[in-house]
């Protein structure tokens, strides 16, 4: 069937099925056809979600914004799911794509001081503090998701190669470089403190508790808090607040955006490309602050 013909069929049983009014059917139609077109004669319900993250992108960086974008993904979902239905394709390409961030925008990034007023307030005399300290060297080092990194187990660790084997949304695997003195602080943490915080006791995962467990997400959040209090950071946080940072300070020394989307694990670059916006705000503030024509 002709681009044309499976986007009337999509719209008339949107129609039909949800009572849709013809204005978010204009639009609906609209997303559609550009879509279409973008897709320069190739089917679309042979489309991959490779081709609709890069059409995404492409819409994006034409400066429609998150919000328009996060409305075209939805339509998309909408077509796509549809023809599943309907046993027209054999699975739906949208699946593995991660809607933009449209809610509250991401908080005001921590500053590199910050962040090291934050790394250096564990204390690491004593296992716990060592462990801790590990951890938010490791966020900053590799931009993990929370999730991720009390989920790490011994062998996804490689210390020749210094990388990380994460294992992300929608089971896509990824390698992330740790750096050297993320690094360090891990050698340190599996000597000295792990040892010290299980005794006798065994756990297949990396950051363990008293209790011989993984760390939960919440109470790495918990933690969190308590030695961002500590070093006098009055800034929002949030459990992602250095994986907030690791992605723009890259940006602010000049990373690849591309790049940065690979780190993080982002499936479509319009997700990461909220990161550049915070980025140029930086810029702004640092040319406003110093320049002399600022």
């Amino acid at each position: 069937m002709k681009a044309a013909d499976v986007i009337d069929q999509y719209l008339d049983a949107a129609w039909a099925e949800q009572g849709l009014s013809e204005n978010t059917l204009v639009a609906y139609g609209s997303d559609l056809r550009i879509f279409a077109d973008w897709l320069k004669g190739r089917p679309m319900l042979e489309a991959d979600g490779e081709q609709l993250s890069r059409f995404l992108a492409f819409r994006y960086r034409q400066g429609i914004g998150s919000r328009s974008t996060a409305r075209i993904l939805s339509t998309l979902r909408g077509f796509y799911g549809y023809y599943l239905r309907e046993n027209r394709i054999s699975a739906d390409p949208t699946a593995l794509i991660e809607s933009p961030y449209i809610g509250r925008p991401l908080p005001k990034p921590l500053s590199e001081k910050d962040v090291e007023r934050l790394l250096e307030a564990p204390e690491v005399s004593n296992a716990l503090g060592l462990r801790d300290r590990t951890m938010l060297e490791m966020l900053y080092a590799t931009g993990l998701r929370v999730s991720e990194l009390v989920g790490l187990k011994f062998e996804q660790i490689s210390f020749r190669q210094g990388v990380v084997r994460v294992t992300g949304k929608g089971s896509k695997e990824r390698l992330v470089p740790v750096g050297e003195i993320a690094m360090s602080w891990l050698e340190t943490y599996m000597n000295q403190a792990r040892p010290d915080i299980l005794g006798a006791r065994q756990c297949d995962c990396l950051f363990v508790t008293n209790r011989a467990e993984g760390m939960t997400r919440q109470a790495f959040w918990h933690i969190i808090k308590r030695h961002a209090k500590k070093a006098g950071i009055a800034a929002e946080l949030s459990p992602h607040t250095l994986r907030h940072a690791f992605a723009t300070h890259l940006l602010n020394h000049g990373a690849d955006l591309r790049v940065v989307q690979l780190l993080l694990g982002h499936s479509d670059l319009s997700t990461t490309q909220i990161y550049t916006h915070i980025a140029r705000e930086r810029l702004k503030d640092l040319h406003s602050k110093y320049h002399p024509r600022g």
